[in-house]
């Protein structure tokens, strides 16, 4: 049974792909089966499938204090796009991914060792500019570490922006 499911399942684009990774999400996190593996960094090895349980088990298996973290920026993720929108998610390459139905991928994250970092892949467009410049010239970064509060209004300003823009068509 998965233990938390985002607020926004409902937001789902294909329904049957949620149910059908609500199902795998749920046999994998069944008492027999084994538990998420952490790879360096703490970061969860979680198979690559679409829909929100799929993030929700990535979630789950995210160590100690980031899991509160991805709750919470998955939460916020929710909240900042409201019903207008079909709000997509997948995991890929051991990262959740959030875009929009047709328009492409604008945010994913991933666990290192001492921070989750939170990727705008167009943050280059975002005003501000989230604070961490990045060696190609479109994804800006968000760097969060233990015990620092996430700064909501702001963190919705960009997903919002962010979402309004063209997406990346990564798979």
């Amino acid at each position: 049974m998965i233990a938390w499911m985002p607020p926004s399942v409902a937001y789902s684009v294909d329904s049957d792909a949620v149910r059908t990774s609500s199902r795998r999400a749920a046999n994998a996190t069944t008492p027999n089966a084994s538990p998420a593996r952490l790879l360096s960094g703490g970061n969860p090895q979680i198979a690559k499938a679409d829909g929100a349980a799929a993030v929700c088990a990535y979630i789950d298996a995210m160590p100690a204090w980031k899991r509160g973290v991805g709750r919470q920026l998955d939460g916020l993720v929710a909240r900042a796009l409201g019903r207008r929108r079909t709000l997509r998610r997948a995991v890929r390459w051991n990262t959740p991914f959030y875009g929009i139905d047709g328009r492409g991928w604008f945010l994913c994250f991933h666990c290192f060792t001492k921070y989750v970092k939170v990727a705008f892949l167009n943050g280059s467009s975002l005003t501000p500019l989230p604070p961490i410049a990045s060696k190609l010239p479109d994804p800006r970064y968000l760097h969060i570490y233990e015990g620092e509060a996430i700064d909501e209004a702001q963190f919705m300003r960009w997903v919002k922006q962010a979402a309004a823009r063209p997406g990346e068509r990564l798979f």
